[in-house]
């Protein structure tokens, strides 16, 4: 392989990772504008300046765009209660690390919300995948922590059950709830099984 075709290579790694980026960017931003429903490949490749065949060999389809965006903002997340600063990250007490959990986690539902809507409508156990799973481990840990005693895991489906994002798109869009009175009532749950902790 001569120096020529490595440098190419790289240089079309690059340009892959910038159109990605673009891309990603275009999409969020028409969601934010306009909605899932206008979310469409020919937009969102008029919006990046990419052409449309770049979309479809990247991505696939409109869903596999959708759940490129949801994963986008997952991973920061993930990374934020996993290894980023307490009280969402390790090095706080369990209990406000619980708190600071399902706030976070109430602001990044909202935040794509009609994407994550799709996402878990998407069949009748398609919100219980992966994110789930490790939402669900992360709370059972932290709730050992302040009530070895109880069902751990029975607790943690409870905390996470009222953030199921089609639940929480009929609330909000109805007008019954905001984001910070859903904060509120998950205050009080915790607070309902933490008042004997001591931290």
């Amino acid at each position: 392989m001569t120096k020529d075709a490595v440098t190419n290579g790289r240089h079309e790694r690059a340009d892959a990772a910038r159109n990605r980026a673009k891309i990603l960017a275009a999409a969020a931003e028409i969601v934010a504008t306009r909605g899932v429903e206008a979310l469409s490949m020919a937009h969102v490749a008029a919006t990046a300046g990419v052409g449309v065949g770049t979309l479809y060999r990247r991505f696939g389809d409109r869903s596999g765009l959708a759940y490129a965006l949801i994963n986008e903002r997952e991973r920061k997340f993930q990374a934020a209660f996993i290894e980023g600063p307490p009280p969402l990250g390790p090095g706080a007490p369990a209990l406000d690390r619980i708190r600071a959990f399902l706030h976070t986690l109430v602001d990044r539902t909202v935040e794509q919300l009609d994407l994550l809507v799709m996402a878990e409508t998407a069949g009748p156990f398609a919100r219980f995948g992966d994110a789930y799973d490790l939402y669900h481990r992360h709370l059972a840990m932290l709730i050992a922590q302040i009530r070895p005693d109880r069902a751990t895991s029975y607790l943690a489906d409870i905390l996470l059950a009222p953030l199921a994002a089609p639940l929480l798109a009929h609330r909000l869009h109805t007008g019954k709830l905001t984001p910070e009175c859903v904060k509120a009532g998950l205050d009080d749950i915790i607070t309902a099984f933490g008042t004997d902790y001591v931290g």
